[in-house]
């Protein structure tokens, strides 16, 4: 069986930057975890906009500059830096996206695990917006794949969403862990 760790957009900007929260602070350290003690491939995501982002459609229903390339809000956060440079796991990609899911992210991923006996675990932020998109993307491109979201490992915009999101992901045959 084929071992998966998807790391959904871990980026200061999200954790201690202009979109932290304390819910994403909070699972930092567990999600750092994780990534040194995992054993298979890891992929993940960077939320990627430029400086425009104010002049795009998710700029002007979400008006905060966040995850500008080359900024340091657009970088890992030095704890899952340092998680990525201690794990034993394969780091193939990191994934660059200008929204919410990743499609680079579901085609490399079907490329390279379509028929293959699969299990893609997801952790991240936000749960409510990119873990969702990304998970439901990844269930579409490899529909017998057996994807897992670890619920302590995310942080949504608020405990609510975050609820909602993870309820949402249970209905469409995502096990929540």
């Amino acid at each position: 069986m084929e071992h998966i760790l998807v790391v959904i957009d871990m980026q200061n900007d999200f954790i201690d930057g202009s979109l932290g929260t304390e819910e994403a602070r909070e699972i930092t350290d567990q999600a750092a975890k994780k990534i040194r003690e995992f054993k298979g491939s890891i992929y993940g995501t960077l939320d990627t906009h430029t400086e425009d982002y104010l002049n795009t459609q998710e700029g002007q229903n979400l008006p905060v500059p966040h995850c500008i390339l080359g900024e340091e809000g657009w970088a890992l956060h030095p704890d899952i830096m340092d998680a990525i440079s201690d794990t034993e796991a394969e780091v193939m990609d990191f994934c660059r996206k200008d929204t919410f899911g990743s499609i680079e992210l579901c085609e490399l991923l079907k490329q390279r695990y379509e028929g293959k006996d699969t299990e893609i675990e997801f952790i991240g932020l936000c749960t409510d917006i990119c873990v969702i998109s990304n998970v439901l993307m990844v269930k579409a491109a490899l529909p017998e794949a057996r994807l897992i979201v670890h619920a302590g490992l995310c942080a949504g915009v608020t405990k609510e969403s975050h609820e909602n999101a993870l309820n949402a992901m249970k209905m469409c045959q995502i096990d929540i862990k």
